[in-house]
């Protein structure tokens, strides 16, 4: 089975991002919405395929032990998008289909961001459209840390995917940790502090604690922040005392039960997870790798997404070289905060060992 390729214009998949939107469709229209968006979706499948295997790679080379995976967006996180930013075309979203590589350190994520942005990247015909750094140049005030880069798809032989566009993320392991923590939260209490909402002092908590990683990697910290990191720790101990943070990440962590056993089923390939928060029970459901195999993949995803859109349940669909790393790679859907945790013990009970620019 081949790759799936774009069977509507621009014109007709922006008409499905609006109508994604209204409350008024009927079922053949919802039917039809449906079809258009997935095609849109799985049409990113082969150059990000493409975009993962040479990140992969580049990654290995400068971090034997770098974490790399990918995703096709979620149908709620694109209509999300849609609805928040104000005159946004479906077919403008340029992180439909992301990869993500996580780094050990500092240096090596200098590195691999060097190998994608210079202008003598090694090979790389891709067109590079943008960079959003987050890390060395402009955290973002929620204390969000990771470098984002869009490439267009650029291909003499693939001509059908030229110009679609695909976002590759750069972070390093406490990054990765931090992030985990708050989509975890996120999750399991309902806010949204991904995005800059939720509880402000939550907000705050987390802004501190990406205060107390930039200081240990030496990058930036948010402006609104302390540089001491004393300071940093006395304001940490009150959310935390006040929020229970500690106590409340463990308990999702511990309340979590995997509802699948993996015995039988493929170690590697697409995978789809499925956290349901409420129930704290977390699904997975494994394809083997291959076109044949996403395409499985895919239209289960829909299925998926369809039948719970009116739940709390997070749905994505990645893919994983080993089903051992999977848990590493999305350590949120597990609710597996455990490396944030031990950070920010260490930053109560002793911050002056903490290894300051950890490089």
């Amino acid at each position: 089975m081949a790759w799936s390729k774009p069977k509507y214009s621009k014109r007709e998949v922006n008409r499905a991002g609006e109508a994604l939107l209204r409350e008024d469709c009927s079922e053949d229209q919802l039917n039809h919405t449906y079809s258009v968006i997935n095609n849109w979706r799985t049409c990113h499948n082969f150059p990000l395929n493409t975009f993962q295997i040479r990140l992969r790679r580049e990654a290995k080379k400068v971090d034997e032990s770098a974490l790399v995976g990918q995703r096709i967006k979620r149908l709620s996180s694109i209509k999300s998008k849609l609805e928040r930013i104000s005159g946004l075309n479906l077919a403008q979203i340029q992180d439909i289909g992301g990869c993500r590589a996580i780094v050990k350190n500092v240096t090596c994520l200098h590195e691999i961001t060097n190998v994608y942005t210079s202008r003598f990247s090694r090979g790389l015909k891709h067109q590079l459209h943008s960079v959003d750094d987050y890390v060395f140049e402009k955290p973002r005030f929620t204390g969000y840390r990771s470098v984002h880069l869009v490439y267009k798809y650029l291909s003499d032989k693939n001509k059908v995917y030229n110009s679609l566009k695909i976002e590759i993320q750069l972070r390093t392991l406490w990054q990765h940790a931090w992030a985990t923590a708050v989509e975890t939260i996120d999750s399991f209490t309902n806010q949204n502090l991904k995005l800059g909402g939720g509880d402000q002092d939550w907000r705050r908590f987390f802004s501190l604690i990406s205060s107390v990683i930039a200081l240990k990697e030496g990058t930036p910290i948010v402006p609104t922040t302390s540089n001491d990191i004393f300071a940093l720790k006395d304001e940490i101990i009150a959310l935390e005392s006040k929020l229970d943070v500690i106590n409340m990440l463990e308990g999702f962590s511990t309340a979590i039960n995997l509802t699948q056993d993996f015995t039988t089923r493929y170690r590697k390939g697409y995978f789809i997870i499925e956290l349901d928060p409420e129930e704290k029970l977390i699904d997975i459901f494994s394809y083997p790798s291959g076109s044949k195999g996403l395409n499985r993949a895919s239209e289960d995803y829909l299925r998926l997404e369809r039948l719970n859109r009116l739940t709390n349940k997070n749905i994505v669909l990645v893919s994983s070289d080993s089903i051992d790393t999977l848990r590493l790679t999305y350590p949120n859907y597990y609710a597996d905060t455990s490396r944030f945790v031990a950070l920010l013990r260490e930053t109560i009970e002793k911050p002056n060992q903490l290894s300051l620019f950890d490089s």
